[in-house]
């Protein structure tokens, strides 16, 4: 599963509905760990400096369509800087990445707001994902389980949407959130930094906390 899938999931409610607490930073969390993703794919590579450019380097198509509509939104958008891009609706992989976990028998088709108003909500029909999800984040976390490149970005864009002990309190027992966000710096702050891939990733990162601390109508830069 991709880290954006796996992120969307922690961002839902059962019912299908984004947590209230979260719904303002979804865009760029989700955009943030799409990005990540196509890093990890090869398909895209991240600039050096603050705020470094993204830069595509291959077009072929990965064959999931999460990853492919994400590359080709990039496409004209192409050696844009990084903190900008995270903040861009036209970006939002949200149609694709819910799509997918329907797809995949994760998530079913619900129904939309009040009087058919509304987003179409996605209500969880097999728990077992995102349990086991969890479950690894949990052992990640607690240092019984050695972090993947993707546990380290998925946390790591979880504490910059300001998420991870809303959405991980039950998973973190009776850590403080400061504790937490302590012990998901250890973790990025310890991670290998000697690839490319590695880099970008911390680079992606960092952008997506920048956009965290920036005023929220700029959400809707298209």
């Amino acid at each position: 599963m991709l880290i954006v899938e796996e992120l969307h999931l922690l961002l839902l409610r059962p019912d299908g509905r984004v947590e209230s607490s979260v719904s303002t930073n979804r865009l760029f969390g989700e955009v943030a760990a799409v990005i990540v993703d196509l890093v990890l794919h090869h398909r895209v590579t991240v600039g050096e400096g603050k705020n470094p450019a993204i830069t595509i380097v291959s077009a072929e198509p990965t064959g999931h369509p999460v990853l492919d509509a994400a590359l080709s939104r990039l496409a004209p958008v192409n050696g844009k800087k990084l903190q900008s891009l995270v903040m861009r609706s036209k970006l939002d992989p949200l149609d694709e990445v819910a799509e997918s976990l329907v797809t995949q028998g994760v998530l079913a088709r619900g129904e939309r707001g009040f009087f058919g108003w509304g987003a179409e909500r996605t209500p969880e029909s097999d728990p077992g994902p995102e349990t086991l999800l969890r479950s690894r984040l949990a052992a990640v976390i607690a240092g019984t389980l050695a972090p993947t490149q993707a546990d380290l970005a998925l946390l790591a864009i979880l504490q910059g949407m300001s998420a991870a002990h809303p959405l991980l309190r039950d998973e973190v027992g009776p850590i403080s959130s400061g504790q937490l966000k302590k012990r998901i710096e250890q973790l990025t702050e310890g991670s290998p930094t000697g690839d490319a891939v590695s880099r970008a990733v911390t680079m992606v990162i960092s952008a997506a906390m920048m956009a965290a601390m920036t005023p929220v109508f700029v959400a809707t830069i298209t």
